[in-house]
C-alpha cells in the first residue's frame, strides 16, 4: 500500500469518528432536552434536583420500612398460630391422660 492510500484511511478514520462524535452529541442533547420537558411537565424543575433525589430516597426508606414491617407481622402470625396449635394439643393431651 503507498503512503497516499495510507493517509487517504487515515483521514477517512479520523473523519468518521469525528462524525460518530458529533452525532453522540447531537442525540445526548435531544435526550437530555427531552428528559427536561418531561420533567417540568411534572412540575419538576431542573433546580429541583437534590430535593427529587431526597424525596426518593425517602420514600425507599418508607418502603424498606414497611417491607420489614410486614415481614415481622408474618412472622409474629405464624407464631401466634403456631404457639396456639401447640396449646391445643397441649390441653388434648392434659385431658386424656386426666380420663
Amino acid at each position: 500500500m503507498s503512503v497516499v492510500q495510507e493517509d487517504i484511511k487515515a483521514i477517512v478514520a479520523e473523519t468518521l469518528a469525528e462524525q460518530h462524535r458529533l452525532q453522540r452529541e447531537e442525540i445526548d442533547a435531544v435526550v437530555l432536552r427531552a428528559i427536561v420537558t418531561i420533567l417540568t411537565s411534572f412540575g419538576i424543575e431542573e433546580e429541583d434536583r437534590k430535593e427529587l433525589r431526597a424525596d426518593f430516597q425517602h420514600l425507599r426508606r418508607w418502603r424498606k420500612s414497611v417491607e420489614q414491617a410486614q415481614s415481622y407481622t408474618f412472622k409474629a402470625v405464624i407464631t401466634v398460630i403456631a404457639t396456639g396449635l401447640v396449646g391445643a394439643v397441649w390441653l388434648g393431651i392434659k385431658v386424656m391422660l386426666g380420663k
